[in-house]
């Protein structure tokens, strides 16, 4: 039994180092467009909207129903051969996609719990003093809802950066794919790979902190 080098991963942090900001731009910009589309499924969810009620419940059944990987390989692989457009997909584009269309159907679902969770009496109040639906949702059911939200919310942006270890099977050299390259340059993958878990590790304990900061801050008017 060989022993661990110490000394090479100590060598390795600095240089898988220099891959992080990619993997927080994919994940970063996959959380901001995710929201932005779970929001709009959820709110035609709460609606029962016609029409479109039915198309986001195929869309949320598929994208929940269906692997990251198999999506990433369909948007990467799979549509360029039936859209010649898309052709021109690159694999942060394809990754970053993958990532807004899984995730926003798990958040559309926990941000819709949230909002019905709002206590029915608030809405009626408001709806009975003239607001309209759409000031309903601004004034009163968001702001309650997101501070309802915030703990599943931080999970899944957790989730999606740990999920951009799948973009070195298209090609990204992100903080998954320099470990790669890495570990088969050296043939030393045990350090190498314990090497990025280790900082996988380190980003998540740190969003765990700034997420029971948030909490704490939007739980303020409640404790008084």
């Amino acid at each position: 039994m060989r022993e661990l080098d110490f000394g090479y991963m100590l060598e390795l942090f600095p240089i898988l180092l220099r891959y992080l900001p990619l993997t927080l731009e994919m994940a970063g910009a996959g959380m901001v467009l995710a929201l932005v589309l779970a929001c709009l499924l959820a709110v035609i969810r709460v609606l029962k909207l016609p029409g479109l009620n039915a198309l986001t419940l195929l869309f949320i059944s598929f994208f929940r129903g269906t692997p990251l990987l198999v999506q990433l390989f369909l948007f990467y692989y799979g549509l360029p051969q039936l859209l010649a457009f898309l052709t021109q997909i690159n694999g942060v584009t394809a990754t970053i996609m993958g990532l807004t269309l899984h995730f926003s159907a798990y958040m559309a679902e926990s941000i819709r719990a949230a909002i019905v969770g709002v206590d029915r009496s608030q809405t009626e109040a408001a709806l009975s003093i003239g607001m309209t639906n759409a000031q309903l949702m601004r004034r009163i059911v968001l702001p309650q809802a997101t501070r309802i939200a915030v703990p599943t919310l931080m999970n899944y942006f957790i989730d999606m950066i740990k999920a951009t270890s799948l973009a070195f099977t298209l090609g990204v050299t992100e903080l998954m794919g320099a470990t790669q390259k890495e570990a088969a340059g050296s043939f030393l993958y045990f350090e190498a790979f314990i090497t990025v878990a280790i900082l996988y590790w380190g980003i998540v304990e740190l969003l765990a902190w700034a997420q029971r900061r948030l909490e704490s801050r939007l739980g303020e008017a409640y404790r008084r």
